[in-house]
């Protein structure tokens, strides 16, 4: 198993500097991870120091919140597609979902992929906020917008990734997206388990100590 092929190598914290964003991009080309996940500030940055080699760059959008307008979002992604992003991962708006405004939330997710094309959109549900059944229900939302991944966590919450939420995204989404496990993917073992569980792709700043089995 190429496990650093499963890695998106991550920095969003608010202290971020360019040196932080410079550290990550030369660690994910060193490591070849599979792409390097920043702030839209740092997109045309971060592209500019992984552009000879095969690491993509992804941007978080409406981030961490998810509370933003669908028009400020689509810019956004717009946007960070524009600097040189090939995937995009976005926030629901988890209030719109509680409030069971589900067209709401699959317009928001449809009109971000309209946006951003060919390119990949990654839906985060931020699951530690959601009822099982509510986590069944942004999904749905997900595929019927047609996203390509849908996500567990910013990382940013009350909680991040556990096997359970991927065992349920999976059995929603089967082979018709694709998951992202993310926060608190923190070693090789639980890594590796995510992946067996099917996750496609795992978003954590410790893509060393997971790939260097520390």
């Amino acid at each position: 198993m190429q496990i650093n092929k499963y890695i998106d190598h991550t920095i969003l914290k608010a202290t971020a500097t360019k040196a932080d964003i410079e550290k990550l991009c030369n660690e994910a080309v060193k490591y070849e991870f599979y792409s390097v996940c920043v702030n839209g500030a740092y997109v045309s940055y971060a592209k500019s120091l992984v552009k000879n080699s095969d690491v993509l760059v992804a941007a978080v959008v409406g981030f961490p919140l998810g509370q933003m307008t669908t028009e400020a979002k689509v810019f956004e992604a717009k946007e960070a597609i524009e600097n040189g992003a090939s995937e995009i991962d976005m926030v629901i708006n988890i209030g719109m979902l509680k409030d069971r405004e589900y067209d709401y939330v699959e317009n928001e997710i449809r009109k971000i992929k309209e946006a951003i094309g060919d390119n990949v959109l990654k839906v985060i549900i931020e699951t530690c906020y959601l009822t099982e059944e509510e986590k069944k229900i942004a999904c749905e939302l997900s595929l019927n917008a047609k996203a390509d991944f849908v996500k567990t966590s910013t990382g940013f919450g009350t909680g991040g990734a556990t096997f359970e939420d991927v065992i349920l995204m999976k059995s929603i989404v089967k082979d018709n997206a694709k998951v992202k496990a993310s926060g608190g993917v923190k070693d090789y073992e639980t890594a590796k388990k995510y992946i067996e569980l099917g996750a496609s792709r795992l978003g954590t700043s410790s893509g060393i100590s997971i790939v260097e089995k520390k």
